[in-house]
């Protein structure tokens, strides 16, 4: 991941951490999927975010993200890694993980700024 844009991922990830001890869930979750969204074409920043993504369904015994984020670390870093990432998936067990969505205006600025 470019330096300039991981700093962008981290902020993200940044964000997260705080509106979760607030106790904000649902913020917290929006900003581990705009992480996702940032960190999917790279390997380790994709599986940092479902690790996070799967955390956060133990947390909140949510079974559903669970079996879901189990499948998403086994199988989102190699897609990473060979280059078929559905673009714009927002990582959660709510949305089908090959379907590509649209992207943020703000995400989609920052990430042409950094395209590989």
């Amino acid at each position: 991941m470019p330096k300039g844009l991981k700093s962008f991922f981290k902020q993200e990830l940044v964000l997260y951490k705080e509106k979760l001890a607030r106790g904000h869930l649902r913020e917290a979750w929006r900003h581990l999927e705009r992480a996702h969204v940032l960190g999917q074409p790279y390997p380790y920043q994709h599986s940092e975010a479902h690790w996070l993504m799967l955390r956060f369904g133990f947390m909140i015994k949510d079974w559903t993200e669970i079996r879901g984020q189990i499948l998403r670390l086994f199988v989102g870093g190699v897609k990473s890694f060979v280059g078929k990432v559905p673009v714009g998936n927002t990582g959660g067990a709510n949305v089908p993980p090959l379907l590509p969505m649209e992207i943020p205006e703000d995400l989609k600025v920052i990430i042409d700024r950094f395209k590989k």
